[in-house]
C-alpha cells in the first residue's frame, strides 16, 4: 500500500494580489459562567418517572440550539448587545422502585448577555441566489440586510455541576420551538407534577462581533496535489487493517505535566485570569420568554 500521509500541496512560484470578501472581527471576549437551580422541563411521558424516582443522574449534556439577537445599545455609537439564549438537552437516568433505573429526556434554557463593539455601517447588502437566474421570477428577489453586525457564539457542551429535585406547588408549562420541542417526539414540554428536576451548569463560551469587509492580500498560485487519492479495498479489509498503526496513545491517558504543555490552562490561576465578558455574567434565568 502506498504512503497515505498527507503532503504538502506544491505551489507555483508566481505572485499576484487578490482581492477577497469576509467577515472582519472586530471584537471579541470569551466567558466562563455557573448556572444554578437551572428547571429542567420534562417531556410529559417523563413526569411519571420523576414523581415516583428517588436518585436522578445527567448522563448526558449538549447544546442543543441557541437563539441570537443583536440590539444597538442607546447612547453608546458603535456598541451592541448581544442577546443569547441556549437550549440544552439533558439525558438523565432516574433510579425508580425495585433497584431499576429508566432513562429520561429534558430541555433547559440559560440566557446571557454581553456588550460588544461593532462599529457602524450605512450600506444596504444585496446578494444573488444560486439557482436564481430567472428574470421575471419574484423568487429572484433579495431583501436587503440590516446595517446591524452578524454575532457569533461558539460554546462547549455544558459541565453538569450539580442535580437537585424540588417539591414545588404549582406546576408550570412552556412551549418551546419546534426545532427543540420536537426531541423525544413530544411537542409540548412541561412540568405538570409536584416535583422539579433543577441542575447547575458550567458553560465556556466564546462571543464575537463580526462586518463584511473587503481586503487585498497577497496571494500564491495554487497548483494541482501531487499526492493520489487511495481507495480502500473492499475485497480484503482485513488487508487494509494490516497496514493501520496500532493507536498506542489511546492506552495511555496524558499525564498532568502533557496536559499543561499542550496548551493554556486556567487550573491555579494562570493565563490572566478569567477576564469575563464586561457586564455580560450570569444573570438570572426565567422561567419563560
Amino acid at each position: 500500500m502506498n504512503d497515505n500521509r498527507n503532503t504538502a500541496p506544491s505551489l507555483g512560484c508566481s505572485r499576484d494580489t487578490a482581492y477577497i470578501d469576509t467577515d472582519r472581527i472586530l471584537d471579541s471576549c470569551r466567558d466562563k459562567d455557573c448556572y444554578e437551580d437551572v428547571p429542567v422541563y420534562l417531556l410529559d411521558s417523563a413526569c411519571d418517572v420523576l414523581e415516583h424516582g428517588a436518585n436522578i443522574r445527567v448522563k448526558d449534556a449538549k447544546v442543543a440550539a441557541a437563539s441570537i439577537t443583536v440590539d444597538p445599545v442607546p447612547f453608546n455609537r458603535g456598541f451592541y448587545q448581544v442577546n443569547m439564549r441556549l437550549f440544552i438537552h439533558l439525558k438523565c437516568e432516574v433510579c425508580t422502585q425495585m433497584g431499576r433505573s429508566q432513562e429520561i429526556d429534558g430541555i433547559c434554557f440559560v440566557d446571557k448577555k454581553v456588550i460588544l463593539y461593532g462599529s457602524e455601517g450605512n450600506v444596504n447588502i444585496f446578494k444573488s441566489r444560486p439557482g436564481a437566474d430567472d428574470f421575471c421570477s419574484r423568487q429572484n428577489i433579495d431583501v436587503a440586510k440590516t446595517n446591524l453586525p452578524t454575532a457569533v457564539l461558539e460554546v462547549v457542551d455544558p459541565v453538569v455541576l450539580g442535580t437537585k429535585i424540588k417539591n414545588v406547588d404549582c406546576c408550570t408549562m412552556l412551549e418551546f420551538p419546534n426545532e427543540i420541542s420536537g426531541i423525544g417526539g413530544d411537542k409540548l414540554l412541561s412540568g405538570r407534577n409536584s416535583r422539579m428536576l433543577t441542575v447547575s451548569l458550567g458553560i465556556f463560551s466564546v462571543v464575537r462581533i463580526e462586518r463584511p469587509a473587503q481586503y487585498l492580500v497577497n496571494g500564491t498560485e495554487y497548483t494541482v496535489p501531487e499526492k493520489e487519492c487511495i481507495s480502500p479495498s473492499t475485497d480484503d479489509p482485513c488487508s487494509m487493517f494490516e497496514h493501520m498503526s496500532f493507536p498506542v496513545g489511546q492506552f495511555y491517558p496524558p499525564s498532568l505535566s502533557e496536559l499543561r504543555s499542550s496548551g493554556p490552562s486556567d487550573f491555579g490561576g494562570h493565563g490572566g485570569g478569567n477576564r469575563g465578558c464586561g457586564c455580560g455574567g450570569p444573570g438570572p434565568v426565567t422561567s419563560g420568554k
